[in-house]
């Protein structure tokens, strides 16, 4: 396909004003056809998921597996295929069966370019607490053949109107029920945002949401009237933090915070550039921090003694060492490898899950060991998935770094790579005097921090370096920051 303009050698892009127009209304009508056959592509998409559903359940039922067994590595297969995590996957399918079994007027609005995929999830979002006869009627009635027309003029939130509109006139008994539902699903959860921040999140009923921002607001614009520079978002923000914790107005920062922080040596004590990663163990879920925030995090919580560290070496290649356990489930110090490794987020290839099961690549019953190298960090949906009938995992390495090859039972192969660990140029551990012959070993602390600041960040640096012991037996263990540790002498730049 030859875009508009894109074969023009004359000097300018255009002749003449004529010219223009018509290569601007030229890549309109091509935006307009793209997005339908986008929309067409999506409802194909949707009727391959189905087919693969309904075959693969077909196929374990035949091999006698539970009913509610049945079909769980689907979800894991489709959204492999889309490069989506599996939980998209499984939404993925589950809307599309819709689509293809109960609302068929929206699946052909979807089809032929009229319905977007998002407008499409929302008829059957809005349309979930319905019998399969009522629903069937508010497809024909929003998205039938007489109605496409002003479908295609309806905006999304006009649209979101008119179905629950229609809902409650159908069965308005099945709209209170939902709405009684929703009440008892009301949650406060928490997710990163970028630049280190983080999306705190209260589902709650609308009377108490809205009271509860008009609060926070009222008292913002009068906190502000008095000259409080801040702005009325920041006052509202911190106010929301002071009254949840119960600390002092002004005092929003002195909440004890868990840290779990991976970071390298030279980062932490030589003023290395290599960022750190915060691992998924905090309530904030999993992120990189530039190295002065790692930092001044470690420096906070060592000036209160409330850090231990425990240093993890790597090999040349960034692979974590450690010994096989002969146990049948992971032990602590193991498991605590394994999240670092995979840097607390699920091993699957597009998986962003947090990892929650510590699971053997070649099982246990298998005669799969437990160990560092046999062993990977899942969430509960990619466990289970990989116990479905005609999955298969063995481990690899892909430019030395730990790998999965997993085999799904159509045949497809994926492979999962462990992410590169946050060290730089090798040089020996801290407290070390230089590596014995033939080897270089490498070592990143893990930096437990409980701690509660009492001060703002504080610019450190490095005091002049002490003659460092050398260890009798090999890396040290987990201990406290003032029992055990090296040299942290830290003098305040300011």
């Amino acid at each position: 396909m030859i875009l508009p303009g894109a074969t023009d050698t004359r000097s300018g892009a255009v002749d003449s004003v004529v010219d223009a127009r018509a290569v601007q209304a030229e890549c309109v009508d091509l935006l307009g056809e793209l997005e339908a056959v986008k929309n067409a592509i999506t409802a194909t998409q949707a009727r391959l998921a189905v087919v693969l559903d309904e075959a693969t359940r077909a196929e374990e039922a035949r091999q006698s597996i539970r009913a509610e067994r049945q079909g769980r590595g689907v979800p894991n297969q489709v959204g492999a295929a889309l490069r989506v995590s599996p939980h998209a996957g499984a939404g993925f399918v589950s809307t599309s069966r819709v689509w293809v079994t109960q609302m068929p007027h929206t699946f052909n609005a979807l089809r032929s370019g009229v319905l977007s995929q998002w407008r499409a999830t929302l008829l059957v979002r809005e349309t979930s607490h319905l019998t399969v006869e009522h629903r069937a009627l508010i497809d024909e009635e929003i998205c039938g053949p007489a109605h496409l027309a002003e479908l295609a003029r309806m905006g999304t939130r006009r649209l979101v109107a008119r179905i629950k509109e229609l809902a409650a006139r159908l069965d308005v008994h099945a709209c209170v029920k939902r709405n009684a539902r929703a009440v008892t699903e009301r949650r406060v959860s928490i997710r990163p945002a970028p630049d280190l921040m983080v999306y705190l999140t209260a589902l709650v009923p609308m009377a108490q949401g809205v009271q509860a921002y008009a609060q926070l607001k009222t008292h913002a614009q009068t906190t502000k009237a008095t000259g409080d520079e801040r702005g009325v978002g920041q006052i509202m923000a911190d106010t929301l933090i002071e009254r949840t914790t119960g600390r002092e107005p002004g005092h929003a920062e002195d909440v004890p915070v868990t840290i779990n922080l991976l970071v390298s040596d030279q980062t932490l004590l030589a003023r290395g550039d290599e960022p750190a990663v915060v691992l998924e163990g905090t309530p904030a879920g999993v992120g990189t921090v530039p190295a002065p925030v790692a930092r001044n995090l470690a420096a906070h919580a060592i000036d209160t003694d409330t850090a231990w560290l425990r240093s993890i070496y790597v090999n040349p290649h960034g692979r974590l060492v450690a010994t096989t356990s002969t146990s049948r489930f992971h032990p602590q110090g193991l498991a605590s490898l394994l999240r670092a490794r995979e840097q607390g987020i699920c091993a699957t290839t597009w998986c962003d899950a947090p990892v929650r099961h510590l699971d053997h690549v070649t099982p246990h019953a298998e005669g799969g060991p437990t160990s560092l190298d046999n062993g990977q960090g899942l969430c509960a949906r990619c466990n289970h998935a990989k116990q479905a009938p005609g999955w298969s995992q063995k481990t690899t390495q892909l430019d030395g770094r730990h790998a999965v090859e997993t085999v799904t039972p159509t045949g497809h192969t994926y492979v999962s790579v462990a992410p590169p660990p946050p060290t730089p140029a090798w040089t020996p551990a801290v407290g070390m005097t230089g590596p014995a012959p033939g080897y270089t070993p490498r070592s990143r602390y893990q930096i437990g921090c409980q701690t509660t600041p009492a001060h703002g960040a504080i610019a450190y640096r490095p005091s002049p370096p002490r003659p460092q012991p050398r260890p009798a037996h090999g890396p040290p263990g987990r201990a406290r920051a003032r029992s055990r540790r090296p040299d942290l002498s830290w003098t305040h730049s300011t």
